[in-house]
């Protein structure tokens, strides 16, 4: 359903208005009627909006075009020196899945210098990358082990897991990495591998034990 002229008028105004919840409404009716005429729009205010659950609304307005007239400037936005563009345009093609957008999604973003960036390409690479290409993914993301705080080491166990066993030899390298830093967040991931009910907080004490005991922990 294609909304009239003066609707989109309005529609298209609204996503720069001041005031967040006009916003909000703004990308819940471009969604609700999407039409690619809205489509550039939508991946530039993603670049700027500061409020996550606009973000999020223009995330799944853009979800709501085809796939073909989404993907594209949102591939583009990855080149952007802003990390906010190429956050937002991962999250937004993990949830599209549309895997013609794997090449996009580059070393250099795997190990992007924001946080918010690198964590955002850690979903959206498990989600896009081809089947066979998993242990070559993970490869590069083990590189990434004793990065950042809690969350950022969390995302990247995350994404780790749901590649499933191809992650197996890339882990037992970064187990007896030099790093104790890597170590123990490699130790923790394994652990959460084998036994994904125990949570986060319990294997990171238990990578800890085995960190100070100098062992790898893949003896017991």
């Amino acid at each position: 359903m294609t909304m009239p002229q003066e609707n989109t008028i309005r529609a298209l105004r609204g996503l720069e208005n001041p005031s967040s919840s006009v916003r909000l409404q703004a990308a819940l009716a471009v969604g609700t009627a999407p039409d690619p005429q809205f489509v550039d729009k939508l991946v530039e205010r993603c670049a700027i909006e500061p409020e996550f659950y606009v973000r999020e609304m223009l995330t799944w307005a853009l979800t709501r075009h085809p796939s073909s007239a989404a993907v594209p400037p949102l591939v583009g936005e990855l080149r952007s020196e802003r990390a906010q563009a190429r956050s937002q345009a991962l999250h937004t093609l993990s949830k599209i899945g549309e895997r013609q957008a794997w090449p996009a999604i580059t070393r250099a973003l795997l190990t992007d210098a924001d946080d918010e960036v690198a964590r955002s390409a850690w979903r959206a690479a498990v989600v896009l990358v081809p089947e066979g290409e998993e242990p070559a993914l993970a490869e590069v993301l083990a590189t990434q082990f004793g990065r950042g705080g809690r969350e950022t080491r969390l995302s990247l166990s995350r994404a780790l897991i749901a590649l499933g066993e191809a992650v197996v030899p890339a882990l037992r390298a970064a187990m007896t990495d030099h790093d104790p830093g890597v170590r123990q967040h490699a130790i923790a991931t394994e652990r959460l591998l084998r036994n994904p009910d125990a949570g986060f907080e319990w294997a990171v004490e238990e990578a800890k034990r085995i960190v100070v005991l100098g062992t790898t922990g893949q003896e017991e």
